[in-house]
Parts: C-alpha cells; sequence; structure tokens
C-alpha cells in the first residue's frame, strides 16, 4: 500500500458506494469519499487518475484533484501554518496540509517561514505511512533555472527565499532565475520562503544574478540627504560642515535644523555616500550615481 501513497495514478472503479467509490490497483482498495471527486460520476469498471494519501482521520483515502507536489515530484506550496515544536505546514492542493519537518527548518526559528510564504518540496512517506513534505535541492533549483540577460541589470525583479547562508540568501524569481543576496546588500535577514522584491546590481557569466534589497539612491534617501548629496556635487565633493556645525550656520546654508542635518547626514554615512572627519563632510569618491 505504501507503494501507492502521495503519488498520482490510475485506478479502477470496483464498487460504488453511498460514501463514495471503492477504487482498486494490484490488489490495493482506496476509498474515493464523493466530496473527493469534483463531481464526476463515475461507474463500475472506469478508469480514473487519483492522488492517495492519508487524511485526517488517519484513513487511505483518495482524490481527483491532482497536486504537482507527490514523491520524487516537486512543486511549490504556501505555508499555512507553522509549529515550533514539529514543523511547518504546506497547503500542496489537498483536504489535508503536509508537515516539513522541524529538522528541516533554520537553526534560528526567526528565520522560519511564516503563514503566506512559500515553500518547494516533494512528498517523503514513512514506515507509518505518513506523508512529509521534502525540501527542494540546490540540484533541484538548477534543474528547473533559466539564465538571466546582460540587459536585465538594475531592473527590479521578484522572487522567493530558498536557501539561506551566513554570507547570505538565494532567491529563485518569479521567472525562474537565480539571484544571490549578499548579507551586505540588505538591512535584514529575509526567512525561508519570504517572497521578496530586489534591485539587481550584476549579471554573472553564469546566468544567474546578485540582487540587492537596498533601494536606488532617490528611493532610501529623504529630501534632505539627497540635497545636501546635490550640494556636495556642486562644490566638488566636499564641505565644511559637521557635527560641530553652528545650528545657525545650518540653516542658513541649507534652510534645515541641525537636528535634520545630523539625521541626513546619518542616513548618508549609513548609505555609505560621505564620510565625516576633522569637521568635513566628504562624498566617497568610489560613489557614482545610480540610474534607475
Amino acid at each position: 500500500m505504501q507503494s501507492l501513497i502521495g503519488k498520482s495514478q490510475m485506478m479502477t472503479v470496483e464498487e460504488i458506494r453511498e460514501d463514495g467509490f471503492l477504487l482498486e490497483k494490484e490488489g490495493e482498495r482506496v476509498l474515493l469519499k464523493r466530496g473527493n471527486t469534483q463531481n464526476l460520476e463515475l461507474a463500475v469498471f472506469d478508469s480514473v487518475q487519483v492522488f492517495v494519501y492519508v487524511d485526517y482521520d488517519h484513513e487511505l483515502t483518495a482524490t481527483t484533484t491532482i497536486p504537482k507536489v507527490q514523491v520524487a515530484r516537486y512543486g511549490f506550496g504556501t505555508v499555512t501554518d507553522v509549529r515550533k515544536d514539529l514543523g511547518v505546514f504546506v497547503d500542496i492542493g489537498i483536504e489535508k496540509d503536509v508537515v516539513v519537518s522541524m529538522d528541516d527548518m533554520p537553526a534560528l526559528t526567526h528565520l522560519w517561514p511564516k503563514k503566506g510564504d512559500r515553500l518547494m518540496l516533494s512528498l517523503r512517506v514513512d514506515e507509518k505511512n505518513r506523508i512529509w513534505g521534502v525540501l527542494g535541492s540546490e540540484a533541484e533549483y538548477k534543474a528547473i533555472r533559466k539564465r538571466a540577460k546582460e540587459d536585465m541589470f538594475n531592473q527590479n525583479v521578484s522572487g522567493t527565499v530558498y536557501k539561506l547562508l551566513k554570507v547570505g540568501s538565494f532567491v529563485l524569481t518569479d521567472n525562474y532565475l537565480i539571484g544571490f543576496i549578499h548579507e551586505s546588500e540588505r538591512t535584514s535577514e529575509p526567512r525561508l520562503g519570504e517572497y521578496v522584491k530586489a534591485r539587481v546590481i550584476a549579471v554573472k557569466p553564469d546566468g544567474t544574478l546578485n540582487l540587492s534589497l537596498r533601494g536606488r539612491v532617490h528611493e532610501v534617501l529623504s529630501d534632505d540627504a539627497e540635497m545636501i548629496l546635490t550640494y556636495l556635487n556642486s562644490v566638488g565633493g566636499e564641505m565644511p560642515f559637521g557635527d560641530k556645525s553652528e545650528p545657525d550656520a545650518i540653516r542658513a546654508k541649507f534652510g534645515i535644523s541641525k537636528a535634520q542635518f545630523k539625521r541626513a547626514i546619518g542616513s548618508l554615512m549609513k548609505a555609505r555616500k560621505v564620510t565625516q572627519e576633522h569637521g568635513l563632510i566628504t562624498r566617497l569618491n568610489s560613489e557614482t550615481p545610480e540610474s534607475d
């Protein structure tokens, strides 16, 4: 019987019952409940394609809803619940969710998927006929990936985080490209299964992408910070203003308070656009304006 569970196959209607249809294949019998037939009308000796699983009542059952996720077949499912003592529950399109074991989750629980996140997985059946989800490995992602074109530089992409490393996160985009987000290109580490929006900062020779979760300059900097950058450009990249400057001098030059000025300089330094040293604000020489 274990050979049937977690897979789709053709079975033959052996008997029609009040609660459904008794199906048979190679001596094994499974009940197809009427609620799982999608209103399909069947007669004895008809053949029907079904997916076999163990339901919430611990009974072997069949459904004519055929999920993409099966034993040895990978597809995406949506996270419906998380139990830190068990694992992550995933909807694969049938009545019963499958569980991805806590043993397959990241060591840090705040990086576990949340409800609504997506995971690519297949199924395995244990010795008690229980179905478990199996996360896709690197090989599965490489098998479905496409090569990125060089003209994708600076484009926006969206995708699902599928692998976490200390140095960064791997993403499969909506159009099946593989991207990598280095730890320096994010403000916080995304979760496994999280759907992210990123920007292409490099197209590598192997057709994969380097991505950034940081916005473009005009997206992440305040109006005050952009004004200061503009002024820096106009005066050659260096100005005699800083934390020690008088509030009146700052307001006279920029029309903003010293507190606003300090916040703007702080954001520019965090974005690695300027340095502040010896009472001077200097635009970093390596910085060039980013295109849209």
